[in-house]
């Protein structure tokens, strides 16, 4: 399947600098007419004025947006920005005090231009503006990162489900030919349990088919999954010993991802059973207390490939891993063991309810 650039989604156009510098600086040249004409209404000279200065503020304002925030702000170089910030207000507002006059007079010659605002009152303004604006602009920008990531969450969930759905129909049709190889083998023995197996099947086929196409089932439809199974292949090997189920769990309504057991159950089965020899018994173990599941199964090591790395019966396994990884990433332990011939299995899923 191929992987979701998510950088690149990252970079989508929900972020529209045109449309947030255009209402700003329309904003604030309305304030600043209403301002400098003191409240009446504005003539010629009063719009010359104001446009002129508020180019004069825009280019500090525009170097703290595009320059000062995104390479020292958002690095987290506080330091660094609060001095350059610094610098940026005092050189431009200086200049414009110097020079904000002469440029007027060269620009609008027909105009006399009143003093709107003294020398010691735009460094006041310049301080306003430039704190007012970095706060609108980290507001706009935290905007844009929520909505950004609201959108990555959804497209990376999609993601995983979709990844899910093509596991997990991966897994049904692998189960369906171990189970019909069981199907043939009793035929081929003619043995009279065959009748029974099939209604077993039957059964197992529907819970793994249509009872677990969902995001969570509980622990008891699980465990008689197992015990099902469990039948199912007690008509294709006589045992001298039982395999051992050993259940201990404080709420049978426990939910956990679907399928998680069966494909282990199934890989004791194949590796650690050979019909006609003495075999160990598989022991099953499993716990529940509280919002931790432990699941641990172990079998004579009668196969001497790698379990895990049979093109065939590792299909199930590889996918129960992929699955794990999806659907409870860092919530789970998932532990292979072989010691003195024998293989053991450990999934450990915690913070699960």
């Amino acid at each position: 399947m191929q992987n979701l650039n998510f950088n690149t989604i990252l970079k989508s156009n929900y972020h529209r600098p045109l449309s947030f510098n255009s209402v700003l600086w329309l904003f604030a040249f309305v304030i600043l007419l209403f301002i400098f004409s003191k409240g009446q209404l504005p003539i010629r000279v009063d719009f010359a004025y104001t446009l002129t200065f508020l180019t004069a503020l825009a280019i500090p304002v525009l170097i703290n947006f595009y320059v000062l925030i995104p390479n020292y702000l958002k690095q987290e170089k506080y330091l660094i920005y609060s001095v350059t910030f610094i610098i940026n207000l005092v050189v431009f507002a200086t200049l414009s005090s110097w020079l904000l006059q002469p440029i007027l007079d060269v620009l609008f010659p027909s105009y006399f231009f009143i003093s709107y605002v003294s020398h010691k009152n735009i460094y006041l303004v310049f301080i306003i503006f430039l704190v007012a604006t970095s706060l609108l602009k980290l507001t706009e920008d935290w905007f844009y990162f929520n909505k950004n990531q609201n959108q990555l969450l959804k497209i990376k969930n999609q993601h995983i489900e979709t990844q899910l759905s093509t596991l997990r129909a991966q897994l049904n049709p692998h189960f369906l030919f171990n189970s019909l190889n069981v199907i043939y083998a009793l035929a081929l023995e003619k043995k009279d349990g065959i009748t029974e197996a099939i209604v077993q099947l039957s059964d197992i086929l529907r819970y793994v088919i249509y009872d677990s196409d969902t995001k969570r089932v509980s622990l008891k439809d699980e465990i008689a999954l197992l015990k099902n199974y469990i039948s199912f292949q007690n008509h294709r090997i006589e045992l001298p010993v039982s395999t051992q189920l050993n259940i201990d769990i404080e709420d049978e309504n426990f939910k956990i991802y679907p399928m998680l057991l069966l494909p282990l159950l199934e890989n004791s089965y194949k590796h650690g059973i050979i019909a006609g020899e003495i075999n160990s018994p598989i022991k099953i173990a499993l716990s529940q207390k509280g919002h931790q599941f432990i699941f641990t199964i172990e079998n004579t090591n009668l196969d001497t490939s790698n379990q895990l790395e049979d093109k065939h019966s590792g299909v199930g396994l590889e996918n129960l891993k992929n699955n794990l990884n999806l659907v409870y990433p860092n919530k789970h332990q998932f532990q292979t063991k072989l010691q003195n011939e024998v293989f053991k299995v450990l999934l450990t899923i915690s913070n699960e309810k």
